[in-house]
């Protein structure tokens, strides 16, 4: 078979990888100058950092094979982080059942509630069943006002807005047991690959060339070829590229553009599946602002809902020791925030930064850097298995993987390489 990818993120070079060993004639066009997607990186202290953050769990199977695969296994590091919670103005750490004892302004029934259904949540398998109903209707409901005022709704309005009502239980069941998985014995181990996902993408451009994949960047496609109904290639700056069979992964919002009016049913299916953006501000400093690695802000009147030291993750000397943290925003293409200028956006989070952490400036920071993107995880509302498009499109020859499709789990390098493997399986039966 001759197979055509569009789109050299975590997907679609998975697919590529996947396809070429079993055999496959592989093309694969990405329309930016470089490969990787949200795993792009820039440098800093000597070595590559992902301009958005990244880390995977101990029980991720799909990105521990291909590491495995490409002879990166060694490098990987699993270490224990913290967690903590901005609440009431004050930091509160947030990872052990001690921790949740001793948080402030809930009752001792209060915290109960709070880790039964939270351990309910993880623990369950038919999580279709909860698609119709609201996480937030479902914490009110079983963990109780107090709880859901003091603890998830601040953290759903802050990464959702608009859509926190509208988030389905469903999505909260996949990222608890995510998280409850990469646990024992109360404390939680994520891995990271020394040296930066870089190191990943790299290697598998390596090996890619090394079976015969054929490589085009800077070749963004702008037409889909047909011939009596069928897509039979693709239309670029540089050319025209035919194939056997043609799988996209890019965002649906982006292949809709592509589907031709007298598909205008399956166009309108893949314009029904909205995206978050995201804003990613990278500060630099010269000391640590804690000893957490992540810290969900849940106090009113912050445009960031992260705050994630790096440094807290990996070590300092990683980065000649300097210390890295990431402020992360979700907001709709509605929201105000994604049009703001760099500038901006630097002096609005380090300005609230600097009330979580008043010391701040005695912290030496060295340098601010602003990160965005358009898609950064689909806008998963109730019942949203309906939305989601199958891996054979109706158009023939026409296959699609996506960001949908790791539902109800949360977008992650791991589910990207989850969704490359279903995509290939769905291929090799059509």
């Amino acid at each position: 078979m001759n197979l055509l990818i569009i789109g050299g993120g975590a997907t679609g070079l998975a697919s590529a990888y996947i396809a070429a060993k079993r055999g496959e004639k592989v093309t694969l066009l990405e329309a930016s100058s470089k490969l990787g997607g949200l795993l792009s990186t820039f440098d800093i202290g000597g070595t590559k950092l992902e301009c958005f953050y990244h880390h995977f769990f101990t029980h991720d199977a799909e990105i521990n094979w291909l590491l495995k695969e490409l002879n990166l296994s060694q490098d990987v590091r699993f270490v224990e982080t913290k967690m903590g919670m901005y609440r009431y103005g004050n930091i509160h750490p947030f990872t052990t059942t001690k921790d949740l004892l001793q948080f402030p302004k809930l009752s001792l029934l209060d915290k109960i509630r709070f880790g039964l259904t939270s351990l309910f949540l993880s623990k369950q398998r038919k999580w279709q069943k909860y698609e119709n109903i609201s996480a937030l209707e479902w914490f009110y409901k079983w963990a109780g006002r107090r709880v859901t005022n003091t603890i998830w709704y601040p953290m759903l309005e802050i990464k959702f807005g608009e859509y926190a009502a509208k988030i389905p239980l469903a999505w909260m069941i996949g990222r608890m047991t995510q998280r409850l998985k990469s646990r024992s014995k109360g404390k939680e181990k994520l891995g990271y690959l020394k040296g930066s996902l870089q190191r990943l993408v790299d290697a598998l451009e390596v090996k890619l060339r090394e079976k015969k994949v054929i490589i085009f960047k800077n070749t963004p496609v702008t037409e889909l070829l047909f011939e009596n109904d069928r897509v039979i290639g693709v239309k670029t700056p540089q050319g025209e590229f035919r194939a056997d069979k043609i799988l996209v992964t890019i965002p649906t919002i982006y292949l809709a553009k592509l589907i031709p009016s007298k598909f205008s049913n399956y166009r309108k299916q893949l314009e029904k599946i909205e995206y978050f953006g995201a804003i990613c501000v990278v500060v630099v400093t010269e000391k640590p602002l804690s000893n957490i690695y992540w810290l969900n802000v849940g106090d009113p009147g912050f445009d960031f809902g992260g705050v994630i030291e790096q440094t807290n993750f990996l070590s300092p000397k990683e980065y000649q020791g300097l210390h890295v943290t990431y402020l992360s925003r979700y907001a709709t293409w509605r929201e105000p925030i994604l049009s703001k200028s760099d500038p901006e956006i630097i002096s609005l989070f380090k300005k609230q930064l600097q009330s979580i952490y008043p010391d701040l400036e005695t912290k030496g920071i060295k340098d601010i850097q602003v990160f965005r993107t358009k898609t950064a995880a689909t806008v998963c509302d109730k019942n949203f298995s309906d939305k989601i498009p199958a891996y054979k499109t109706p158009i023939p020859n026409l296959y699609i993987a996506s960001m949908a499709h790791v539902y109800p789990d949360e977008r992650s390098v791991n589910n990207s390489i989850k969704v490359a493997l279903n995509a290939d399986a769905v291929l090799q039966i059509s």
